[in-house]
Protein backbone atom coordinates (compact mmCIF):
# COMPACT_ATOMS: atom_id res chain seq x y z
CA UNK A 1 0.00 0.00 0.00
CA UNK A 2 1.20 3.50 -0.79
CA UNK A 3 2.05 5.87 2.03
CA UNK A 4 -1.19 7.83 2.73
CA UNK A 5 0.75 10.82 4.03
CA UNK A 6 2.70 11.01 0.78
CA UNK A 7 -0.50 10.64 -1.28
CA UNK A 8 -2.12 13.55 0.57
CA UNK A 9 1.00 15.69 0.26
CA UNK A 10 1.40 14.92 -3.45
CA UNK A 11 -2.23 15.84 -4.14
CA UNK A 12 -1.91 19.34 -2.67
CA UNK A 13 1.79 20.29 -2.46
CA UNK A 14 2.08 21.88 -5.91
CA UNK A 15 -0.42 24.57 -4.90
CA UNK A 16 -0.53 24.63 -1.09
CA UNK A 17 1.63 24.28 1.97
CA UNK A 18 0.58 20.96 3.53
CA UNK A 19 0.66 20.39 7.28
CA UNK A 20 -0.31 17.03 8.77
CA UNK A 21 -0.50 16.76 12.55
CA UNK A 22 -1.50 13.90 14.83
CA UNK A 23 -4.70 14.72 16.69
CA UNK A 24 -5.43 11.80 18.95
CA UNK A 25 -4.53 8.36 20.19
CA UNK A 26 -7.05 6.90 17.74
CA UNK A 27 -4.70 7.76 14.86
CA UNK A 28 -6.67 10.69 13.48
CA UNK A 29 -4.72 13.48 11.81
CA UNK A 30 -5.47 17.10 10.98
CA UNK A 31 -4.77 18.25 7.44
CA UNK A 32 -4.21 21.99 7.07
CA UNK A 33 -3.70 23.54 3.63
CA UNK A 34 -2.44 27.10 3.43
CA UNK A 35 -1.37 29.50 0.73
CA UNK A 36 0.45 32.79 1.26
CA UNK A 37 -0.08 32.54 5.00
CA UNK A 38 -3.85 32.02 4.74
CA UNK A 39 -5.57 28.75 5.69
CA UNK A 40 -7.44 27.44 2.66
CA UNK A 41 -8.78 24.18 4.10
CA UNK A 42 -8.64 22.25 7.34
CA UNK A 43 -9.92 18.68 7.64
CA UNK A 44 -9.80 15.93 10.23
CA UNK A 45 -8.85 12.58 8.70
CA UNK A 46 -9.71 9.46 10.66
CA UNK A 47 -7.42 6.44 10.77
CA UNK A 48 -10.06 4.48 8.82
CA UNK A 49 -10.09 7.10 6.03
CA UNK A 50 -6.31 7.30 5.98
CA UNK A 51 -5.85 3.52 5.75
CA UNK A 52 -8.45 2.88 3.02
CA UNK A 53 -7.14 3.98 -0.42
CA UNK A 54 -10.64 4.48 -1.88
CA UNK A 55 -11.86 6.54 1.06
CA UNK A 56 -8.66 8.57 1.03
CA UNK A 57 -9.06 9.28 -2.70
CA UNK A 58 -12.68 10.42 -2.16
CA UNK A 59 -11.59 12.62 0.74
CA UNK A 60 -8.90 14.29 -1.39
CA UNK A 61 -11.42 14.85 -4.20
CA UNK A 62 -13.93 16.28 -1.74
CA UNK A 63 -11.37 18.76 -0.43
CA UNK A 64 -10.36 19.71 -3.99
CA UNK A 65 -14.05 20.17 -4.85
CA UNK A 66 -14.63 22.46 -1.86
CA UNK A 67 -11.58 24.58 -2.64
CA UNK A 68 -12.58 24.88 -6.30
CA UNK A 69 -16.10 26.01 -5.36
CA UNK A 70 -14.61 28.64 -3.03
CA UNK A 71 -12.45 29.86 -5.93
CA UNK A 72 -15.49 30.39 -8.15
CA UNK A 73 -15.38 27.32 -10.37
CA UNK A 74 -18.63 25.85 -11.70
CA UNK A 75 -19.81 22.91 -9.58
CA UNK A 76 -21.02 21.06 -12.69
CA UNK A 77 -17.68 21.54 -14.48
CA UNK A 78 -15.81 20.34 -11.40
CA UNK A 79 -17.94 17.20 -11.09
CA UNK A 80 -17.40 16.46 -14.78
CA UNK A 81 -13.65 16.88 -14.37
CA UNK A 82 -13.67 14.59 -11.32
CA UNK A 83 -15.60 11.83 -13.10
CA UNK A 84 -13.49 11.89 -16.27
CA UNK A 85 -10.64 9.81 -14.87
CA UNK A 86 -7.94 10.15 -12.29
CA UNK A 87 -6.44 13.35 -13.70
CA UNK A 88 -8.35 16.08 -11.92
CA UNK A 89 -7.94 19.17 -14.12
CA UNK A 90 -10.15 22.16 -13.42
CA UNK A 91 -11.54 24.40 -16.11
CA UNK A 92 -10.94 28.13 -15.56
CA UNK A 93 -13.29 29.77 -13.03
CA UNK A 94 -16.50 31.14 -14.46
CA UNK A 95 -16.49 34.94 -14.61
CA UNK A 96 -18.36 36.61 -11.81
CA UNK A 97 -21.43 38.34 -13.14
CA UNK A 98 -22.21 41.62 -11.41
CA UNK A 99 -25.44 41.80 -9.48
CA UNK A 100 -28.22 43.53 -11.40
CA UNK A 101 -28.70 47.16 -10.48
CA UNK A 102 -32.09 48.26 -9.20
CA UNK A 103 -34.02 50.41 -11.64
CA UNK A 104 -34.06 54.13 -10.88
CA UNK A 105 -37.16 56.18 -11.47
Amino acid sequence: MDNPFQLITDAFAPDYQVNLSIQGLDGSIMLTLSKTGRIVAKRMISAAQRNDPQRLKRLVQSIQFGIAIEQGHSAVAILEAMTNGDNFKLPPPSPKTPAPRPARF
